[in-house]
């Protein structure tokens, strides 16, 4: 399989401005995590805190908030997580499945989906 990495433009609280990163994808990460330097460059503001598990299994509190993206064509608004400096950049799966994206191993990119919900046709 492998790793990819993927263009998230990351526009400011404001809407004056965007920047854009490029994201390792990681279904693994549950939320995205972003530098906090650019998060606060673009007025984006911490809302609270959590606990994450990290790959070695330690717990770290990490900041989070709201952030307004563009991800494949698609601007929406997905949890972030407000990272240190050498922290890894990762798309998440809350923004994923918020963006209605799959990843296709094989061929190393983002793909559309649909969503689902349970019921019938009436």
């Amino acid at each position: 399989m492998g790793t990819f990495s993927c263009p998230i433009e990351v526009i400011a609280a404001d809407g004056s401005r965007s920047e854009t990163v490029d994201a390792l994808v990681d279904t693994g990460s549950t939320y995205t995590c972003l530098p906090a330097t650019l998060l606060n460059r673009l007025g984006v503001v911490p809302r609270r805190r959590i606990q994450s598990e990290l790959a070695d299994g330690s717990i770290v509190d990490d900041a989070i908030g709201e952030a307004r993206i563009r991800l494949e064509g698609i601007e929406m608004t997905t949890i972030v997580v407000f990272v240190g400096e050498g922290a890894p950049t990762l798309l998440g799966a809350y923004t994923l499945e918020g963006a209605l994206l799959v990843v296709d191993p094989v061929r190393q990119r983002l793909a559309p989906t649909h969503a689902l919900r349970m019921g019938k046709r009436v």
